[in-house]
């Protein structure tokens, strides 16, 4: 849905407008026949109790497999008759998880390949190459796509490989240019901050983009991939890569939305999307709380959880993980814990949890009187790993309701 310029409905000039939708990752599919079935049973659903009066538009995923499907002529015009013929327009892409994302276990393999592998670099070029051509027909919409924080933070963290990995995300640019160069249309790659990927903070992601992306060396670089001067390439990468802040991620790092964002803007860091979730957070843990959230363990997906205590943030890798430091610790010490688990963001509690919501309302008074980024993308990917006790209600429904939360919050009837 296309939003006005503070994410008002309808209003304002084309060129300010924001848009406002849900990701597709919730809708278990890896191949095209996959994916093409749950958009033509989900999106028409959601649309018409959301939007029904309106084009909607679509947060894609598409795995490795599903983009290479589209590569099939008549497997893309399938995909360009269901969007026009139900209404919908794609302008954002998760390009996240690249293989297999439900129904096996995922954990720390949704970060692989990574950043520094050439299957990285090829199916996010394919990806653009995609979206560019799903675009609707108003040069006033960008295209972006969403990307895993470089990769897996223990197979990463020496010098040569996050250069190789600074240098893929360049050719990756130089790609992003020349489309905008054959086609007038500009995409840009939103690198995803996450616990325990080498971009985990804020912090950490403003220190690759100075260290890695925006010093001469690689502006150098870039202006020799693409021919430009030194002037156009360092604008064309400060266009075509930039952040993607997901405020359950943020919130998960006991970050303040407002800080993190004037920590990117501040040094030119590019925001062309940001996703709208929320997590559990456990204000001062305790046994009994332990015994409730075990539920919440699945074998699909990591669970990081940090830890806020006397001694500083704590970080674990899954709720297994933070269990067995829980009973290791000081009789009587009780730390706030905050859970990587994606809840409904109409919720502001579970199971007697506290979750982030507040930093998702936060976020979206700050986008509607100042706005940050015209991509919002509601993400709420755990619908079949929520305990069987959430899941009562069909998974459109509760899509429609956080459309409808998040709609709200951005001041719109």
């Amino acid at each position: 849905m296309k939003l006005g310029p503070g994410g008002n409905s309808a209003g304002g000039s084309a060129g300010g407008a924001a848009h406002l939708t849900y990701c597709t990752n919730i809708h278990p599919g890896e191949t095209w026949p996959e994916v093409a079935h749950a958009l033509k049973v989900h999106l028409p659903a959601v649309k018409a109790q959301f939007c029904p009066d309106q084009d909607f538009g679509v947060g894609l995923r598409l795995s490795a497999a599903a983009a290479n499907d589209l590569a099939a002529p008549e497997a893309f015009a399938e995909l360009q008759d269901i969007l026009a013929s139900g209404g919908f327009y794609v302008f954002t892409i998760n390009g996240f998880p690249y293989g297999p994302f439900h129904g096996t276990r995922v954990k720390e393999e949704v970060y692989q390949p990574d950043w520094r592998t050439p299957e990285r670099l090829a199916y996010s070029n394919l990806l653009a190459d995609q979206l560019v051509r799903l675009l609707p027909d108003d040069p006033d919409i960008d295209g972006s796509i969403s990307t895993v924080p470089c990769g897996f933070k223990p197979d990463c963290e020496d010098p040569a490989t996050i250069t190789a990995m600074a240098d893929n995300l360049l050719a990756h640019a130089a790609h992003l240019v020349q489309i905008r160069r054959d086609t007038g249309r500009t995409i840009a790659l939103a690198l995803e901050p996450e616990p325990y990927c080498l971009l985990e903070t804020t912090q950490e992601a403003v220190d690759l983009f100075k260290d890695y992306l925006f010093n001469g060396n690689a502006v150098a670089k870039l202006a020799s991939l693409t021919g430009a001067s030194p002037s156009e390439a360092e604008a064309d990468v400060r266009r075509h890569l930039g952040i993607c802040l997901d405020l359950c991620h943020a919130a998960v790092e006991f970050e303040d939305p407002d800080e993190a964002v004037s920590a990117l803007q501040g040094l030119g860091i590019a925001i062309p999307k940001v996703q709208i979730s929320a997590g559990i957070r456990l204000p001062q843990v305790s046994q009994a709380d332990i015994e409730r959230i075990r539920p919440f363990q699945d074998a699909v997906y990591l669970h990081q959880v940090v830890a806020k205590t006397d001694r500083g943030l704590d970080r674990y890798l899954d709720l297994e993980h933070a269990f067995e430091a829980y009973e290791a610790v000081a009789a009587g010490e009780r730390p706030e814990w905050r859970v990587h688990f994606h809840v409904p963001i109409f919720l502001s509690e579970l199971d007697g949890f506290a979750t982030t919501r507040p930093v998702v309302e936060q976020f979206l008074a700050s986008q509607r009187s100042k706005p940050v980024t015209r991509h919002l993308e509601v993400e709420t990917y755990t619908w079949d790993v929520l305990p069987e006790a959430h899941r009562r209600e069909d998974v459109v429904t509760n899509i429609v309701k956080e459309m409808r939360w998040a709609h709200g919050q951005l001041g719109t009837p």
